[in-house]
């Protein structure tokens, strides 16, 4: 098995999709709608996880200059600012059958070193309470309730400063 990770092109938006639909529930995944915007604007902060060239993962997000997510950001690309401090994560989505083996671990590690070869501050997400201690284990720090309401649940806010 050989994992390949590269950069999102407009050409994956139904695999994209696809990915989501198996991976959030509906309330919380994302739109056709916003993957198509985020694929347009910031395409080099959207990487794919590869195999046999199959698309069974993905991470997102954009940039901003603030230290937690808002929900504005998920539905609207344009919030986007391309040299700013703060590389966020949208979503770490891997198909159920992969989990397991490392594939999430391999695109977080992608865009934690991207974002440091970009000189960013840090990277920030959002998460439930299950997942405070698998991001800790990236060195992410939960700096308390998000101020999210995204799909109805209670999110966390996490931070990974450089």
């Amino acid at each position: 098995m050989h994992l390949n990770i590269r950069r999102v092109s407009i050409e994956n938006l139904e695999a994209v999709v696809e990915v989501e639909a198996r991976c959030f529930p509906s309330a919380e995944a994302a739109t056709k709608t916003s993957f198509e915007q985020r694929i347009k604007v910031f395409p080099e902060k959207f990487f794919l996880a590869e195999i046999d060239g199959k698309i069974i993962g993905f991470i997102n997000g954009c940039i901003i200059n603030e230290t937690a997510i808002y929900d504005e950001l998920y539905n609207d690309a344009e919030l986007h600012v391309s040299d700013g401090d703060f590389q966020t994560v949208f979503g770490l989505d891997v198909i159920p059958e992969y989990r397991n083996q490392g594939i999430a671990a391999q695109l977080m590690n992608h865009m934690i070193e991207a974002s440091k070869l970009e000189e960013r501050k840090g990277v920030i997400l959002t998460c439930k309470e299950k997942l405070i201690h698998y991001y800790t284990k990236f060195g992410f720090v939960n700096t308390g309730t998000s101020k999210s309401v995204h799909g109805g649940s209670k999110w966390y806010n996490m931070i990974l400063e450089f």
